[in-house]
């Protein structure tokens, strides 16, 4: 398989008043091509700060980072906004969406701004409306952010992730903030996506989440401690109740 993303001795201290805390300790870690990677730990295990790290938002103290054969510390500011804009997506528990801006254009903003992109404005509308659609939620194109349900945003927010054809998705709590039957179609939507060949990384702090994961890393304390390879869901070959009690039980393992 091909390797997306990898990490290596990744380091992260933040001083505060003169004292460090270091979130992230010695991390290794490679994403490969096609891979659906859930991230759990305990509050404060530095889950969200990883995924930060590793997709380019924020600065590491030391080690190394390579996202799709680029070394991404000897990246400056504006080449990684650029390699974020072009080749990553993100979700976010906060659906962050400008207020201004109907659902549509939210969606192909990141398009509108890529220099990448050398199609007419139309066809970049057609291809937004498309995803829309892919994801059930094309009835609200002209909406306003604040005439669509929670469910209908985040599923915007994923159309909004792939409008740039991105190599990786990265996805913090994307459920969180919905409730159960928002969050379980929004987790078959990015199923969908991963079925059809998207490399995601996803921070959850829920199971239900993580069991239709292929891989889930288990962080404590700054460090990866645990890794269980679930394999890729297939609600055919086995049911999610199974893996959920498959992966609760790794959990408990180590004191979740």
């Amino acid at each position: 398989m091909n390797t997306v993303l990898q990490a290596k001795g990744l380091c992260k201290t933040y001083t505060v008043n003169k004292h460090k805390n270091d979130v992230l300790k010695n991390i290794d870690l490679t994403v490969y091509e096609g891979e659906m990677v859930a991230v759990m730990g305990p509050s404060g295990s530095g889950k969200s700060t990883l995924l930060y790290c590793v997709s380019g938002m924020d600065k590491v103290t030391a080690g190394e980072i390579t996202f799709g054969g680029k070394d991404t510390s000897k990246l400056g500011d504006k080449e990684l906004a650029r390699l974020r804009l072009n080749e990553m997506g993100f979700i976010f528990q906060q659906m962050y969406m400008m207020k201004n801006l109907t659902v549509l254009d939210n969606i192909i903003l990141p398009a509108v701004r890529s220099k990448k992109n050398h199609e007419s404005r139309r066809k970049t509308e057609e291809r937004g409306k498309a995803l829309m659609k892919r994801l059930g939620i094309d009835d609200v194109c002209e909406n306003d952010i604040n005439e669509v349900s929670g469910g209908q945003l985040q599923r915007a927010c994923i159309c909004r992730s792939m409008i740039n054809s991105p190599k990786m998705i990265f996805a913090d709590e994307p459920t969180g903030a919905l409730n159960g039957s928002s969050s379980d179609e929004v987790m078959d939507e990015l199923l969908s996506l991963n079925r059809d060949g998207t490399t995601l990384m996803c921070v959850t702090h829920d199971p239900k989440v993580a069991a239709k994961c292929s891989r889930v890393l288990y962080l404590v304390d700054g460090g990866i401690v645990g890794e269980k390879k679930m394999g890729h869901f297939d609600p055919n070959e086995m049911s999610i109740r199974d893996r959920e009690k498959e992966l609760n039980s790794w959990l408990m393992e180590r004191g979740w």
